[in-house]
């Protein structure tokens, strides 16, 4: 169902990518959006339990393309070093496919969002913490990517930096 990487040299572990992903706090969405056109939208995420989390607003274009097609992609770049003299960059990142659903239970969304706030700033007092997720608790609508496929891929010159590494 998903193409095996044409340049598998370059092909990341899957404890890499996995550590990419637990690492990263950025990355980019991808969803079918309107008028069947890609829509991408760049957002804070968590990965969590093998998942995605991410938070939005409870409408909008990334809401109601998933409500057509929970089918999405999301790209975290762990690394994009620019080589100018060699017209390129030494880059490594993790490809996502899975499919998206807004998580219901308000004790998971809590747990989620309590998650997110941590990592995000880690010296908040859970009273804090916990006061401002009740304040936009209502709004606020967490949705989980459940993960179909993972592929990390980095720069050919990377592969062969670190194999002098090891």
């Amino acid at each position: 169902m998903f193409r095996p990487m044409r340049r598998f040299r370059q092909e990341l572990t899957a404890e890499h990518c996995e550590q990419i992903l637990k690492n990263g706090t950025y990355g980019v969405l991808a969803v079918s959006g309107d008028d069947n056109y890609p829509y991408t939208v760049p957002l804070c995420y968590l990965w969590l339990d093998g998942k995605i989390y991410f938070h939005c607003a409870k409408s909008g274009h990334k809401n109601d393309a998933i409500a057509r097609n929970p089918k999405v992609s999301f790209c975290v770049v762990d690394s994009d070093e620019i080589v100018p003299e060699e017209y390129t960059s030494y880059f490594r990142s993790v490809v996502v496919f899975g499919r998206a659903s807004v998580v219901t239970d308000d004790g998971e969304r809590f747990r989620i969002m309590d998650e997110m706030a941590r990592r995000f700033h880690p010296t908040d007092t859970q009273e804090n913490r916990h006061m401002k997720i009740n304040k936009q608790f209502n709004p606020m609508q967490i949705v989980a990517v459940e993960v179909d496929h993972i592929s990390g891929k980095e720069a050919i010159e990377l592969v062969k930096r670190r194999g002098n590494n090891t």
